[in-house]
């Protein structure tokens, strides 16, 4: 799906890591097809060792390089970096973002009306190549280009394709989801700290009882709660801590936690949209720059 083609990552960031790693450790591509930039000397020595890919620090001479561009910085650089690159974009050439909270819109608003965009949202278990991705389609993006798209965030976990208009969902969901486990992991150690384990011993077991219920659920395609009722035998020890969970509403705390979280991606995705572009293309191409250089690192 990939081969032959040449990957830029604009930035060079915890996510651009996870992605040339899970990239080159499945042999998706070689180091020869990828090219990262960041601001940070630091970074691209990292990536240059590590990896031994290609680096550089213009931005325009790694988007023209490359037929997949990977814009893997933050949100409030987006338009700087959009008009430092500011090219006649061709129209095989695919554009993957993700820029957290900023739609496929904003991006074609400074890009050329026919840049075929990807927008992403990765998560940060991405980084043990156990991430999960929500992908949004933009106008005339083709199936194979969607399909090269889901091949590179694959090799850093499970990914999904979903309409723009729920990656403030995804967001809510997955994006903050590893904070709310991390959380619900912390919790179970506690309780076995409590009830004598040591805490070495309590993490791991929290840890890794996690790990292996949600691996059960992708494995075996059957509902969680399917899944619950198999523990939990008639008056045993799973069912009376089931009831416990119940009465501390958890399910309703975790679906709050969702929806709020989903809320506040929404106002931050119209914060951005606020912040339409003033200038033409001419004349922050002469002006944005050398603030995109400062900026573009994730």
């Amino acid at each position: 799906m990939l081969e032959g083609k040449k990957i830029c990552l604009i930035g060079a960031g915890n996510i651009a890591e996870a992605l040339v790693s899970g990239l080159l450790k499945g042999q998706v591509v070689q180091p020869s097809q990828i090219f990262a930039t960041d601001v940070l000397s630091e970074r691209l020595e990292v990536f240059e060792q590590k990896f031994k890919v290609r680096v550089g620090s213009s931005n325009q001479k790694a988007a023209a390089w490359g037929d997949i561009v990977i814009l893997a910085i933050k949100p409030q650089a987006i338009d700087e970096v959009l008009y430092e690159l500011s090219l006649p974009f061709k129209e095989d050439r695919l554009v993957l973002s993700v820029a957290a909270g900023v739609p496929i819109s904003r991006i074609l608003a400074i890009l050329h009306r026919q840049t075929r965009i990807v927008r992403a949202m990765p998560n940060t278990p991405s980084t043990v190549l156990e991430g999960a991705t929500g992908l949004a389609r933009g106008p005339g993006v083709s199936s194979v280009q969607l399909q090269m798209a889901q091949a590179i965030f694959e090799s850093v976990g499970k990914v999904v394709v979903v309409d723009e208009s729920l990656m403030d969902s995804v967001t809510g969901l997955s994006g903050g989801g590893p904070a709310y486990v991390f959380v619900l992991i912390e919790a179970l150690a506690d309780g076995g700290v409590k009830m004598g384990l040591s805490r070495s011993n309590a993490q791991l077991l929290a840890a890794q009882t996690v790990l292996g219920a949600a691996k059960m659920v992708l494995e075996s395609g059957e509902h969680p709660g399917a899944l619950k009722d198999r523990v939990a035998s008639p008056g045993g020890t799973t069912i009376a801590g089931l009831h416990k969970i119940e009465e501390g509403q958890l399910r309703a705390t975790m679906m709050n936690a969702v929806e709020s979280a989903t809320l506040r991606s929404k106002e931050l995705g119209h914060k951005v949209l606020g912040k339409a572009p003033a200038h033409s293309k001419s004349r922050e191409r002469t002006r944005r720059p050398s603030l995109a250089r400062r900026r573009n690192h994730l």
